[in-house]
């Protein structure tokens, strides 16, 4: 099964990932490894963490690109969340979208993505 997996960032971010920097936030420098999300985490996680960022652009990988770099890790509520232990490239990327802000504030996840619940199951 190919697993997909979702990468959030600015469009500034991945206008540098485009010229060849890799496809990383801050907060992925300071943790030492890139977070992803599922399809049925992404939500939460933009509500979470990009809530009032206006421009933010949602990346699909496939998990399968990763191999041994990505690691199932816990996280919020215990959640197994993918993330990435080495350099992510934006031409693994499968998909790209511009996210537009909801009226709660947070950008919207596609609802071609989030309707596709499959990236969820890691077992």
């Amino acid at each position: 099964m190919d697993t997909k997996i979702y990468k959030v960032v600015t469009a500034e971010q991945w206008a540098e990932a485009q010229a060849g920097a890799p496809v990383r936030a801050p907060v992925d420098v300071a943790d030492g490894y890139v977070h992803f999300s599922t399809a049925a985490q992404l939500q939460e996680t933009l509500d979470k963490w990009f809530r009032g960022l206006d421009g933010c652009v949602l990346v699909e990988f496939s998990a399968d690109d990763f191999s041994a770099d990505l690691k199932w890790e816990p996280s919020r509520g215990g959640q197994l969340f993918p993330h990435v232990y080495g350099l992510v490239s934006a031409r693994l990327a499968a998909a790209v979208w511009s996210l537009e802000l909801g009226p709660e504030g947070a950008p919207l996840a596609p609802a071609e993505v989030v309707g596709d619940r499959s990236g969820g199951d890691v077992s």
